[in-house]
């Protein structure tokens, strides 16, 4: 009796598995669609946003110990302002005996002032000698300038404590910090930067052209840009530079059909992003307004003749 309820069961569980792997699954659903082109004819390329001063890779000239930050990220600074700081503790002991010199350099200056006053009031020949009076003279000279090096020292110690107080080279926003207080920080080129600085103020868009479109692009062209993921937050563009040397494409987007040999012309716009959530280093879809690519034969143009037909 057992036997023939679990073929039953067994069956009917079969069928409808088979009911099932027969249904037509729906297709996905185009959750943003992608952007078009406003323009009739135009040029598309990959957009990075930077800052209008670019990115700039704050360094330090001095290898050491972060001792502390003094910002944080997204702070806006100004000119001059402290960012972080190395441990100078070493420059700070030299100084001590620094300026101990230089107490030591005007005591013993002082002395020998105070003999060539008192050998200048005596009588030449016989209460001093000529020589001796031209030696203390010379002591005097020699005493300055010990005292003079003594001074040149303590500033040398302090430019070398300021060397180690990294500050903003100029107003912008702190884009990125990757130090920490207690870590070391290395001197010279750092991948990744120990801090990123721009000014944000009006951000620019770095357009990579593939060079086959290159010229196509005038300068006087309308330029927008689109937020990738959606084609309603997009911005116009100004035009602010060409730079006339193209470059191995570095930007990638990821399609199936790009090529990642070629070079690239990049052009460079910028934007008031106002409220609109664009970000720094981030990716932009831009389309630029361009000539078709294929042009006619002008009279100041020379076209390839065609070949003759073959006689028959």
């Amino acid at each position: 009796m057992l036997l023939p309820l679990l073929a039953v069961v067994g069956l009917g569980l079969a069928i409808a598995a088979v009911m099932l792997g027969e249904r037509t699954p729906r297709g996905a659903s185009t959750v943003v669609n992608p952007a078009v082109s406003p323009f009739a004819t135009s040029v598309a390329g990959a957009g990075i946003v930077e800052a209008s001063s670019e990115n700039i890779a704050i360094g330090t000239p001095v290898s050491g110990i972060v001792t502390a930050i003094a910002v944080k990220w997204g702070d806006r600074v100004k000119s001059g302002d402290v960012l972080f700081k190395i441990d100078d503790r070493d420059v700070q002991g030299q100084l001590l005996v620094a300026r101990a010199k230089v107490r030591e350099g005007e005591a013993t200056l002082a002395k020998a002032r105070n003999l060539l006053e008192v050998g200048e009031g005596l009588t030449r020949g016989s209460s001093i000698s000529a020589v001796d009076l031209a030696n203390r003279r010379f002591d005097v000279g020699i005493d300055d300038a010990i005292l003079a090096s003594a001074n040149a020292q303590v500033e040398q110690l302090k430019v070398e404590i300021e060397r180690r107080i990294i500050r903003a080279p100029l107003a912008g926003r702190i884009l990125q910090i990757k130090i920490h207080p207690g870590e070391y920080a290395q001197s010279g080129v750092v991948n990744p930067p120990l801090m990123l600085l721009g000014d944000d103020t009006r951000l620019h868009v770095r357009v990579d052209v593939n060079e086959n479109d290159a010229w196509r692009v005038k300068p006087t062209a309308a330029a927008v840009a689109y937020v990738p993921g959606n084609p309603d937050l997009k911005v116009q563009l100004r035009f602010e530079r060409i730079e006339p040397y193209a470059v191995p494409k570095v930007s990638l987007t990821g399609e199936s059909t790009e090529r990642t040999d070629t070079r690239v012309l990049q052009v460079i716009y910028s934007f008031e992003r106002g409220e609109l959530p664009i970000y720094i280093g981030q990716r932009m879809n831009v389309y630029i307004d361009a000539p078709a690519a294929a042009v006619e034969a002008s009279p100041g143009r020379t076209t390839a003749a065609k070949p003759r037909e073959a006689s028959r």
